[in-house]
């Protein structure tokens, strides 16, 4: 061994390895947001999206609603599971509207358009008719049915105005007329305006502004101008007000805003006070369900309007958060098949249905955390009121045939095989197997040819 100068050894010093460079997709995170970004971009993801978001919300109002309306119902000498029966039977029937609707082709969905439409009209003109129309809670908007049931019209105006509008739109799209603002305006307007009319003959100003955001979503769908959309949006916002001016109660529910305490006198807080106060005191996890104190009378519509608040009660802040984003994935996936589809009837039905329920559901809850004026609508799929939850869920049965209706989804629907009922053993099904094998191919390659993943 050679030594060095100083007649020592040398120090063999430990020879480097080149750094090894890390791939991003070597993070747990990256690896992480990667594999949540290739199962949201797949193409059932929005049909997933709707239908499991739309039951769970709905399953979870049920369990609210009859956890809501126990002591109402006893208040009124009636058994502790009477609304939650009335909102069960609701539901059950929703939800054959809801798979009904989910099979219909576009062309029948356009073809009901218009009964829909003269039937919502009939039953909301037939409202105002002495004998026939009921007034609840100093509204005139609903029509007995004999027994404890009524119907309210005004709900079904909502799926009246979309798939009517949607479906004006769409031939108008295709005979190219939507750059012309009298073909823009007329007559989606002025049959928006007259439903508008008569809901407001009944005094109901909460589902007047659900119907005025659904026209300003399906203007804004069919590229209006912005002057044109400002145009009217300066009419309906100084109809509003002119409206709100001249009602005392709809002042003392805009003068609300943000109480925190009841007061005495021409204005009075009460319901929106012990909103915050079923929220505040649910902490993160809640009293627990059942445990709310709100409910024992102190918090007026605790089953229908205020639910939300019960909801914060009982299960918290965790509970609460969950519903919003059930409700933000139900949006999604609204906007998701809207933006996907060239038809522009699914377009403009789509976006005209997420307008409806984001909408409805802002106002609910921004009414429940005092943000918003108590416009006195239910939140959707959720609280109680089966006028409200079979509109709806026809609705959400709407959007479920739509995004069912993209090419990929059903490319990937078309391969899928059933898990029962096929012969797993001998030879026939193994002779069956490159047949199904090749046809999938071809299945495969049909969906990749037309521009999908």
């Amino acid at each position: 061994m050679p030594s060095s100068r100083t007649g020592r050894p040398p120090v063999q010093r430990a020879v480097r390895r080149p750094a090894v460079s890390r791939s991003p997709r070597d993070n747990p995170l990256r690896r992480l947001y990667l594999n949540a970004k290739r199962a949201w971009d797949r193409p059932l993801t929005a049909y997933y999206l709707i239908l499991g978001g739309s039951l769970l919300i709905t399953v979870l109002g049920l369990v609210m609603v009859y956890s809501a309306s126990q002591i109402t119902a006893l208040q009124m000498s009636l058994p502790g599971s009477y609304f939650f029966r009335k909102q069960l039977l609701a539901a059950v029937i929703g939800g054959v509207l809801l798979l009904v609707a989910s099979r219909m082709p576009v062309k029948l969905h356009r073809a009901l358009a218009y009964p829909i439409l003269a039937g919502a009209v009939f039953l909301m003109a037939l409202v105002q008719v002495p004998g026939i129309g009921m007034s609840v809670n100093g509204n005139q908007n609903w029509i007995s049915l004999g027994g404890s049931f009524q119907i309210q019209p005004s709900e079904f105006g909502k799926l009246a105005l979309v798939l009517w509008g949607a479906d004006l739109l769409a031939r108008k799209q295709d005979k190219r007329l939507l750059n012309q603002w009298k073909h823009m305006l007329v007559p989606l307007v002025p049959a928006a305006f007259m439903l508008l009319g008569l809901i407001m003959l009944g005094g109901d100003m909460g589902t007047a502004i659900i119907l005025t955001a659904i026209l300003f979503g399906l203007l804004w769908l069919a590229g209006a101008p912005t002057r044109l959309f400002a145009g009217v949006l300066s009419i309906a916002a100084v109809l509003g007000v002119i409206l709100i001016k001249t009602s005392p109660n709809r002042m003392a529910r805009l003068s609300c805003i943000g109480a925190t305490s009841p007061q005495s006198g021409p204005v009075d807080c009460w319901q929106a006070v012990h909103g915050i106060y079923a929220l505040a005191s649910g902490g993160i996890f809640g009293s627990g369900l059942g445990a709310s104190v709100e409910k024992w009378g102190q918090l007026p519509e605790a089953h229908t309007d205020f639910i939300f608040a019960v909801t914060g009660e009982e299960l918290g802040l965790a509970g609460t958060l969950s519903v919003l984003a059930l409700f933000a994935a139900l949006g999604y996936a609204g906007i998701r098949v809207a933006g996907r589809t060239e038809d522009p009837f699914v377009r403009y039905a789509a976006g005209g249905v997420t307008t409806w329920i984001t909408a409805q559901a802002v106002i609910n809850i921004g009414a429940v955390l005092g943000l918003l004026p108590i416009a006195g609508v239910p939140l959707p799929l959720f609280s109680y009121g089966g006028s409200a939850l079979l509109p709806t869920m026809f609705a959400i049965g709407l959007l479920i045939a739509f995004a069912r209706d993209e090419p990929a989804a059903r490319a990937a629907l078309s391969m899928r095989q059933p898990r029962f009922g096929r012969k797993r053993a001998g030879g026939a099904a193994s002779a069956r197997g490159p047949r199904r094998w090749n046809t999938m191919r071809r299945r495969a390659s049909a969906a990749r040819s037309s521009g999908e993943r």
